[in-house]
């Protein structure tokens, strides 16, 4: 009886959950193929779907523009992320060095360091050496600011991996490049698409230093580019909803293709 309760409770929860995802989707979508006059949409499939509502949102919010920005900092930011957040993790998880637990805390606290509280400084240092209105001035400050979550995430796995595997191949006459390279990395291939994927979504969905940092409005991300829409379009609820979902497609579209590494990498960290 106690084994069926749980099963019950948990279906119960995943189904909870599961609705809490794709209500608010679909709600958003339905939104988006109103007619532009609609103020209140409502949970139904409009009967004539405004298709166009999606080509207008693109044309008057330039998006085409908004949307190759933020592919080229986030193609740009994810690998620099998981190069370093690999190599940092697998020295801090494999090797030892002097003062690593005090290494180790100081980029913890990196984690509680909010965006609001660097981005003035910021902005007078990316002034100071040129950078600011320069996909630089958003891509340096973002590759920094996910180091701490990404050498935790590295460690974390690196620190699970058996010492006489580590051993075996320093035996053969491996280095510790060679030993990461061809023996780590394959295995922890989940760990750094997870990462990867996180990485990625998080400099796609950067909005406050491309606002600050990237003066010219044509070369903002695209979430920026889509707050200044809501701006100017706030009333017209179809459109604003067609542009929320031009600006989230790359990530959903990411996450269906990627989605069973994705898990398989939360899990394993989970575990581990």
């Amino acid at each position: 009886m106690r084994s069926t309760g749980s099963r019950i409770l948990s279906a119960a929860f995943l189904l909870v959950a599961v609705l809490g995802v794709i209500v608010p989707f679909f709600a958003l979508v339905s939104a988006a193929l109103q007619p532009a006059d609609t103020l209140a949409p409502t949970l139904t499939w409009p009967t004539d779907p405004q298709w166009g509502n999606f080509v207008s949102a693109w044309s008057m919010a330039g998006f085409g523009s908004l949307l190759a920005s933020s592919a080229i900092i986030a193609l740009v930011v994810v690998p620099v992320s998981v190069v370093c957040a690999t190599l940092a993790g697998y020295a801090m998880g494999t090797m030892r060095m002097p003062a690593k637990g005090f290494l180790f805390a100081f980029f913890l606290a990196g984690l509680t360091l909010p965006y609001e509280a660097i981005v003035i400084p910021l902005y007078f240092a990316m002034r100071s050496t040129g950078l600011i209105d320069t996909y630089w001035a958003v891509i340096l400050p973002l590759a920094g600011a996910f180091m701490p979550f990404g050498i935790f995430w590295m460690r974390t796995h690196f620190e699970s991996v058996p010492t006489e595997m580590i051993e075996a191949a320093q035996l053969d006459g491996a280095g510790r490049f060679r030993t990461l390279v061809q023996i780590l990395v394959p295995g922890a291939k989940p760990a750094i698409i997870t990462y990867a994927l996180l990485t990625f979504m998080w400099a796609w969905n950067q909005f406050l230093l491309a606002l600050i940092l990237i003066r010219d409005p044509s070369r903002r991300t695209a979430p920026s580019g889509l707050g200044t829409f809501v701006q100017q379009y706030g009333e017209n609820i179809p459109l604003l909803a067609a542009g929320t979902i031009i600006v989230i497609a790359p990530i959903v579209i990411l996450y269906f293709i990627f989605q069973r590494k994705f898990v398989a990498g939360l899990v394993q960290g989970a575990l581990k």
